[in-house]
């Protein structure tokens, strides 16, 4: 699932494309693209089109674009679960395989939401005032992330050192922290030289500070070359991949040596998922 730096490079490269334009025309294609809309497909279309739309925001994974007129206080929230895309094309290019939505801009351009597994898709959401900052109903219990203003990293460590479990489950839980995910939290945890299991009351608030830094640090990192991108699953809205999967420290490298220490990566599972980490860089304490 794409994390910060995924969605944070789709929403930087759909932003130029689409603020100040109008919406002109909306076709859904596929019935679950459009499950979270309480009106349903027609209803979707008929909201969109002819929309201004202002800009593309996004809060951790969550992206979502906002209309420019002052009466409007809803915005159209994009769900990429595990395999949407967000695609510029020219109208005379071929559909791919999986699309989902098409909007037709009023410069004759598309955006298209391409969607393989269908997990993801759209609705129209009210805006709330949250801390603020307008966000929509459904990602306002989202907390801030690492590159927002509102991120306050020392409320985070002692939200954290207040809890009982994992520092690794702990930071994956978007009430928390938002935007980090399975591969940008073993990569922070590598860097902090933190183990994954450690429980975050006994985890000292210096390494936790550190854990947070990191994930910081890593993700924007990652922003610079476009995400991470594994398969064709994830790509930029001109179809790209992105490289940070060559610079990885921890995460699917297992049985390869730990850029410190030259001690092979381990995998463990963990939550239905893996996690990578080095057993002597790592060790729990």
């Amino acid at each position: 699932m794409p994390e910060l730096p995924e969605v944070e490079t789709i929403r930087s490269g759909l932003a130029p494309h689409v603020t100040g334009r109008r919406i002109a025309d909306v076709s859904v294609l596929h019935p679950r693209a459009v499950r979270r809309h309480v009106g349903g497909a027609t209803d979707l279309e008929n909201r969109l089109r002819g929309k201004r739309l202002d800009a593309v925001e996004r809060r951790g994974k969550y992206l979502w674009l906002t209309g420019a007129d002052a009466s409007d206080e809803v915005a159209v929230v994009v769900h990429l679960g595990m395999s949407g895309q967000l695609l510029i094309s020219d109208p005379d290019v071929p559909h791919q395989k999986h699309l989902r939505i098409r909007v037709t801009l009023d410069d004759g351009r598309e955006v298209r939401f391409v969607d393989q597994r269908t997990f993801g898709g759209w609705h129209v959401d009210d805006l709330v005032a949250v801390g603020g900052r307008d966000l929509p109903e459904s990602v306002a219990h989202i907390a801030p992330d690492p590159f927002e203003d509102a991120f306050d990293p020392d409320r985070v460590v002692g939200v954290l050192r207040r809890k009982e479990t994992e520092v690794k489950r702990a930071i994956l839980d978007q009430t928390v922290v938002s935007g980090i995910g399975n591969i940008y939290a073993d990569e922070s945890l590598w860097r902090a030289r933190v183990h994954g299991a450690q429980k975050t009351n006994r985890t000292s608030m210096p390494r936790l500070r550190g854990v947070l830094d990191a994930a910081s640090e890593v993700m924007a990192a990652a922003v610079e070359v476009g995400g991470t991108s594994f398969d064709a699953l994830y790509v930029n809205v001109n179809g790209q991949s992105g490289y940070f999967d060559r610079s990885l420290d921890a995460y699917g490298r297992e049985g390869e040596p730990c850029r410190r220490c030259e001690t092979p990566i381990r995998r463990a599972s963990f939550m239905n998922r893996s996690s990578y980490f080095c057993p002597v860089c790592q060790r729990r304490r």
